[in-house]
């Protein structure tokens, strides 16, 4: 499917939401060049009050940036009706960890050809959530799991991330895996620590949450990296790569 290649780190980087174009075009020149944006456009909120993302504003700008920037947009279905709304503007296809049980989304997205990365329930075994991925496709190589954290006891950080998922999928199946050490830790200073350790343990990538000024992001603000901070991780993967017999795409 040209993603997610074999021998392979995909990092995989943007604002949890969309909040508009200056937002994004300030994320690609800090990278010079970026092949995979993750943006928000339509959001599911635990607080009914929280922001919702753009919906279909989102979408018109969202078109018109990617007529002058050559990227593959990552974002979120909520809903068949979002299914329908992202089907132009979208390339790889995101399910949240809400609706990795909504069975009736999964097999709307059986229908079509795109990419899909099927993010992990807060509580789902390992098997649970392969199930919910044969719902989508049989075909293992248009499924890309998600590890992004799961629900424990522990109260220091967001999520306990569970690393031995990632080696057991990549031993026992043959799905691209990729982590979200945003997610899993809630905690910037932890993100770092955490892709390293993804790459050591054969994921095929991370997602990771960057804004340019997190503290003003209407989303996620406390787990966002910082521009800077995302250059510096992306440069420290690079180095890292070579021992594991990996190359970094972003």
């Amino acid at each position: 499917m040209g993603h997610f290649l074999d021998n392979t780190f995909t990092i995989i980087s943007g604002p949890c939401s969309f909040e508009g174009q200056d937002q994004i075009r300030e994320h690609l020149d800090c990278l010079e060049t970026s092949k995979y944006l993750r943006a928000g456009i339509f959001k599911l909120r635990t607080n009914k009050d929280s922001f919702q993302g753009l919906r279909a504003r989102g979408i018109e700008q969202m078109s018109a940036l990617k007529v002058d920037h050559n990227f593959c947009l990552v974002s979120e279905v909520v809903s068949m009706q979002s299914l329908e709304a992202l089907k132009d503007v979208v390339d790889i296809i995101q399910v949240g960890t809400r609706n990795m049980y909504n069975y009736e989304l999964l097999k709307e997205l059986s229908k079509q050809s795109k990419p899909v990365i099927l993010k992990r329930g807060l509580s789902a075994t390992i098997d649970e959530w392969v199930q919910a991925a044969q719902y989508i496709n049989s075909d293992e190589n248009q499924v890309i799991l998600c590890e992004r954290g799961i629900r424990s006891f522990e109260s220091k950080y967001r999520n306990t991330l569970d690393l031995n998922a990632v080696s057991y999928l990549k031993q026992k199946t043959n799905y691209k895996v990729l982590v979200d050490p945003s997610h899993g830790t809630g905690n910037t200073f932890m993100i770092e620590d955490l892709s390293k350790a993804s790459m050591a343990i054969g994921a095929d990538g991370i997602l990771v949450e960057a804004h340019f000024n997190p503290a003003q992001a209407l989303s996620d603000a406390h787990q966002a990296l910082t521009l800077p901070q995302l250059r510096g991780l992306i440069q420290n993967l690079n180095s890292l790569a070579p021992h594991f017999n990996k190359k970094v795409v972003f």
